[in-house]
């Protein structure tokens, strides 16, 4: 997966990459790229809350029109 383009993937490679950390199966050699590919992954995902936000203060003002016109 070179970008991220599916939240619950991108959780669940996550969770991996710490779990081989926690477990310390990372060998010197992987390390620097696990943890770029983490904050790869943390970024993306970052990223991705900050548009749903966006989004959902746009639509919550559409919302409240509609309910109170109800």
């Amino acid at each position: 997966m070179s970008n991220v383009s599916d939240w619950n993937e991108a959780a669940g490679e996550l969770n991996a990459i710490v779990a081989s950390f926690d477990e310390g199966e990372v060998s010197v050699d992987d390390l620097f790229a696990k943890l770029e590919r983490a904050t790869t992954i943390i970024e993306a995902l970052e990223a991705r809350l900050a548009l749903t936000k966006a989004k959902v203060e746009e639509l919550t003002p559409r919302i409240a029109k509609v309910a109170d016109s109800e």
